[in-house]
């Protein structure tokens, strides 16, 4: 039998159907940020476009697009609205992990429901534990079910999730559980205090009795150590983020000096834009875009390669978390460098909380401290010199069909 192409979409493709979407997110950006109003529109937005589903292959209702066509974008929706990718950072490997789970009527259900508009948020870490691995959320027995309770913190896009992915123990074994975000006994809560972010809805959740049938028990790998694609697939969605949070400073510095007519009498121009001392910032601030959107789309390559091939191959899984690692090291100082330097633009009037430029090294600060650079400095250099093992974290580990 002959088999159809299935059809691959361009770049140019892509930006006709999500280039509106996100110019339109961008222009309600500063009221966003003044009136802490979380994006549940936008997400709308989004989802009417089937973002959620880039992934997700084309036979199953999505766009098939590879992870550097993914990450391009993502890049692109930070720069319109640097919380949303964040927000749904776990709904891609959510996504993986279907794409990488044995074919079957429950893979493709979920791969349909993403198709669908279905989002998925998190709910992995919890307040004063310590390590990642170490959960109080327990799934106990409870008739012919499971029941859920515990605290997570950092729960981050849940409040736009139809899901929330939950991390908890059994008996002592690391599970990851599907939880309908609005289950009963499910209480989700805005109060994330960031000075940065603020519109990720990274908050708290807190699991009071929520029952959980066996189909919604992911299985094991939250915790358990081991190489893994999903570090550096969700580290590589922060660099995105950051990537973006760059391509938006500059557009709005550019902006900022092409308007500004006032300039200082030891100044260099009659008009700022004429100012060699001001193109230079401009210049630096390209620099940093530039470089920081290239580094994320070299991770992305060899995210490629590793979930092209089923991400079974340790050697290509160890290459990419060590991309991911020196790319977090190259972007962070680079993108937080830029951020700041935007100030030397103008005088005071360039800090004016209606204009909201702060934002930008607000945003940057606040995602270049997930996952602390240096602890990842210190482990990219013993790796080198040693070859000592990366420190891989955890993954959800393939759903069960």
């Amino acid at each position: 039998m002959t088999q159809i192409a299935q059809k691959q979409y361009s770049d140019v493709e892509l930006d006709e159907i999500f280039a509106p979407i996100f110019e339109r997110i961008a222009a309600g950006a500063v009221e966003r940020e003044i009136d802490r109003r979380l994006p549940y529109d936008e997400v709308g937005w989004l989802k009417e476009k089937k973002f959620g589903a880039l992934r997700v292959p084309v036979e199953h209702g999505g766009y098939g697009v590879s992870v550097r066509q993914l990450f391009r974008l993502l890049i692109d929706l930070a720069a319109a609205e640097s919380n949303l990718p964040q927000a749904l950072r776990v709904h891609w490997s959510f996504v993986e992990d279907q794409l990488l789970a044995e074919p079957g009527p429950v893979r493709d259900g979920w791969l349909r429901a993403v198709s669908d508009g279905t989002l998925v948020g998190n709910a992995i870490t919890e307040p004063g534990v310590g390590a990642v691995d170490r959960y109080r959320t327990a799934l106990t027995a409870s008739g012919d079910a499971w029941a859920l309770n515990g605290v997570k913190y950092y729960s981050t896009g849940s409040l736009y999730a139809d899901h929330i992915l939950v991390a908890a123990d059994r008996d002592g074994e690391r599970l990851g559980i599907l939880v309908d975000a609005d289950a009963e006994g499910v209480r989700q809560n805005d109060d994330w205090d960031g000075f940065g972010q603020r519109l990720t809805a990274s908050g708290t959740t807190e699991f009071t009795d929520v029952a959980v049938a066996e189909d919604r028990i992911l299985g094991p790998g939250y915790g358990i150590a081991g190489p893994t694609y999903a570090t550096s697939y969700l580290q590589l969605v922060q660099l995105a983020v950051l990537a973006g949070i760059a391509q938006r400073a500059e557009r709005d510095a550019k902006d900022y000096v092409e308007a500004r007519t006032r300039t200082y009498t030891h100044g260099t121009a009659d008009l700022p834009r004429q100012d060699p001392l001001v193109q230079q910032v401009i210049g630096r601030l390209s620099a940093a875009t530039f470089s920081a959107r290239a580094s994320v789309l070299a991770v992305a390559d060899v995210l490629d390669e590793v979930l092209d091939g089923g991400a079974k191959d340790e050697k290509v899984i160890v290459a990419a978390e060590l991309a991911a690692g020196q790319a977090q090291l190259g972007v962070i100082d680079t993108v937080l460098a830029a951020t700041t330097q935007l100030f030397e633009l103008g005088g005071a009037s360039i800090v004016s909380e209606r204009l909201r430029l702060d934002r930008h090294w607000r945003n940057a600060r606040t995602i270049s401290v997930h996952n602390p650079a240096i602890f990842k400095t210190r482990s990219i250099g013993d790796h080198l010199l040693n070859g000592t093992d990366l420190p891989f974290g955890w993954s959800a580990g393939e759903r069960k069909s």
